[in-house]
């Protein structure tokens, strides 16, 4: 790919994509809160502009501020008329500020924590999650977060799918590092998760499939709803409350949605345990980001409000969601409204139904 006349930090095919047409505002939840032209798809990509021709450094607040303001969610890519990689791009600018510059504390000690594979293994084996010994067949990826806050996730998933092998010693994807400022970090991560995962991938995380299907490409990786249903399985019975079908909606990964379009399948698999309903914006980021919520908690909890709002008209007694992110940020934001409505991941949610549960404290 040929490089503008500038820095070299942008590819001239990615960058001059743009025609400011401002089909992406309506989308951009940050554009949403503020209604600032700079907190759009748009005006950031002009941002990137005056950086690579040195009309700005990277030094400068107002390019540092809405790099890290930004969600990252792509929810601009969809709906751009000119196929502009804006997830790319912002990889691109944050791995420029990465360098030499002041990174985030707190991004820079997970980066440094999930990079460590005895660290992940000790986390893992404390917290329980599923493992198997070695062998031939489809593994089972266990995410970072996973390991250590949901481990019941990926258990879940192995009584759904016991061929799913999930062998210790598994590093990290490289999903973090790249969205957060260590581009060729995150993708030699991901690639030697490809060597010590031969074969097929499946994932219960849609931000680690999204950065694995673009390293190791998409006929390797797949996340957990389209591997369940592009093989042969029979509905596994229904989820009840109180002696009715339970009323379930979702909230999309957006990296998931956006970057590698997986939204019908997650959906397809409700309905075949429990009454779906469709949540209002359910494409919308919830604000989990990755690191976002964290790093920016008032600006996640501003994102996260009108999502639980969402929610809760719907009276559901279960919101799914597919991506350990979301899912804390769900169940941390449903707990603090004291919500009868209940966060789980897609993989204990059909787990339920196929021990004919009605558990709606899992």
């Amino acid at each position: 790919m040929s490089e503008p006349d500038g820095r070299g930090i942008f590819p001239a095919d990615l960058l001059d994509r743009c025609i400011s047409c401002g089909f992406c505002l309506p989308a951009c939840p940050t554009y949403a809160l503020t209604g600032d032209e700079k907190s759009s798809p748009r005006g950031r990509i002009n941002l990137m502009r005056a950086l690579e021709t040195g009309s700005l450094s990277l030094e400068d607040p107002t390019l540092r501020d809405e790099s890290a303001f930004c969600l990252g969610c792509r929810a601009c890519e969809p709906v751009c008329p000119a196929g502009v990689e804006y997830g790319a791009l912002l990889e691109r600018w944050r791995d420029a500020e990465g360098k030499g510059s002041r990174r985030p504390l707190i991004a820079w000690a997970l980066m440094r924590a999930v990079s460590s594979r005895w660290l992940l293994r000790l986390i893992g084996t404390l917290r329980r999650h599923s493992r198997t010994k070695r062998g031939a067949g489809p593994h089972l990826m266990l995410g970072c977060a996973e390991r250590g806050l949901f481990p019941e996730v990926s258990r879940a998933a192995r009584r759904l799918r016991p061929e799913l092998l999930a062998p210790l010693g598994k590093g990290c994807c490289g999903a973090l590092h790249a969205h957060n400022g260590e581009l060729e970090g995150g993708r030699e991560l991901a690639r030697r998760l490809g060597e010590q995962l031969p074969g097929t991938i499946v994932t219960t995380s849609g931000g680690c499939a999204a950065h694995l299907a673009k390293i190791l490409g998409s006929e390797r990786v797949k996340e957990l709803s389209q591997y369940l249903t592009s093989t042969d399985s029979q509905p596994p019975g229904q989820v009840t409350v109180d002696g009715r079908s339970a009323r379930v909606t979702l909230q999309d990964s957006c990296h998931l949605r956006n970057g590698l379009g997986v939204w019908r399948e997650p959906r397809a698999l409700i309905e075949q345990v429990a009454e779906y309903v469709e949540m209002p914006d359910a494409a919308g980021c919830c604000g989990a980001a990755g690191t976002y919520s964290l790093l920016r908690p008032k600006d996640s909890r501003r994102v996260l409000d009108p999502r639980l709002d969402a929610i809760e008209t719907l009276d559901a007694d279960f919101v799914v969601a597919v991506n350990p992110g979301c899912l804390r940020q769900l169940r941390i934001g449903l707990r603090r409204r004291r919500s009868s409505t209940r966060a789980v991941h897609l993989a204990e949610l059909l787990e339920l139904a196929s021990d004919g549960q009605s558990d709606r404290n899992c």
